[in-house]
């Protein structure tokens, strides 16, 4: 099937963060690097708050070893890769309340300024921060996404299920598929806004 829209390649980062409410957006997502970490079963609250401290020791901790030496930038989002290990698709999933086989990784870019040895350092100050069953598991790594859908979700992230099946329908009618791990961007802090006004990015490898 021919696909009738162009998949795009972003003008900066930035132009990533941009989504429709209505339709789906096709763009081609270079490589980027993350810091990352893992974690399994229900996204609960405590589970990310665990995790936050290696994540944002490190992006923050490199913004201020590039703003002394004259670079500035920002902090990116938070940013969440979903899966099953069951086969379901994260859409059906959202309707398990167990959600045991939900498997997923947390992870913020990094600022393509930074040095490796920048980011080697502010790495393992950050890994002191978690937990030391966790901290073995903050990584870094580059992550090559690809063609993808997106669209923007405005909402709480409990009811996604409409939005996803609206980015699906919009693959299947651009004659693509869906590939590789679902994924989302958080662009509202849960701690300031209200549910209802939360703005998340979904986005779907396509093939």
């Amino acid at each position: 099937m021919k696909v009738a829209t162009e998949i795009q390649r972003p003008l900066d980062r930035q132009d990533e963060f941009k989504a429709p409410k209505r339709g789906i957006r096709l763009l081609d997502i270079p490589p980027h690097a993350f810091v990352m970490i893992d974690g399994t079963g229900p996204p609960l609250p405590l589970a990310f708050e665990m995790r936050m401290p290696g994540l944002y020791g490190t992006a923050y901790g490199l913004r201020f070893a590039l703003k002394a030496r004259g670079v500035e930038g920002k902090v990116g989002p938070l940013e969440g890769l979903w899966w099953t290990t069951d086969g379901v698709t994260y859409q059906e999933a959202l309707l398990d309340p167990a959600r045991e086989s939900w498997r997923w990784t947390l992870m913020i870019a990094l600022p393509p300024e930074a040095t490796a040895e920048e980011v080697a350092l502010h790495l393992e100050t950050a890994r002191t921060r978690l937990h030391p069953t966790l901290a073995h598991v903050l990584r870094t790594e580059v992550f090559a996404e690809g063609p993808c859908a997106q669209v923007m979700h405005i909402g709480p992230y409990a009811e996604e299920g409409p939005t996803i099946e609206r980015l699906h329908a919009g693959i299947v009618a651009e004659g693509l598929h869906p590939v590789g791990r679902h994924h989302e961007l958080y662009l509202g802090d849960p701690r300031r806004s209200a549910p209802e006004k939360l703005r998340t990015i979904l986005r779907q490898p396509v093939g």
